[in-house]
């Protein structure tokens, strides 16, 4: 997957809004909360469900992100080995778990509701 195409996958969800932080980190949010990042070195992390989680680090596919691990996060280290439609799925899944922490009112604001 390319950074172009990640960035108009992530943009596509509900809500999504991309800033720039930590120097040249690309992160994607909604309603203010990070659901994915991507980095300057072609490494993508982002938040994933339990089982998700414990497949993708226990096949050896991608390791737990840094600092971010414990809220299981999950780090690919070359976006461009990635098959871009696992990916979009990734994305849509990490948009849907963070997304779900919001409270009523703030999904209702973003039209999640």
């Amino acid at each position: 997957m390319t950074p172009q195409a990640l960035e108009a996958a992530a943009l596509s969800l509900p809500a999504a809004t991309l800033s720039v932080q930590w120097g040249a980190e690309r992160v994607f949010k909604v309603g203010g909360r990070m659901f994915a990042v991507a980095s300057p070195d072609g490494g993508l992390s982002f938040k994933a469900t339990d089982i998700a989680y414990e497949a993708l680090i226990e096949s050896g596919a991608a390791r737990p992100a840094p600092y971010l691990a414990r809220a299981r996060w999950v780090r690919f280290d070359d976006l461009t080995a990635l098959d871009t439609d696992e990916v979009t799925a990734w994305l849509a899944t990490a948009h849907a778990l963070v997304s779900a922490k919001l409270t009523r009112a703030q999904r209702r604001e973003l039209g999640l509701a």
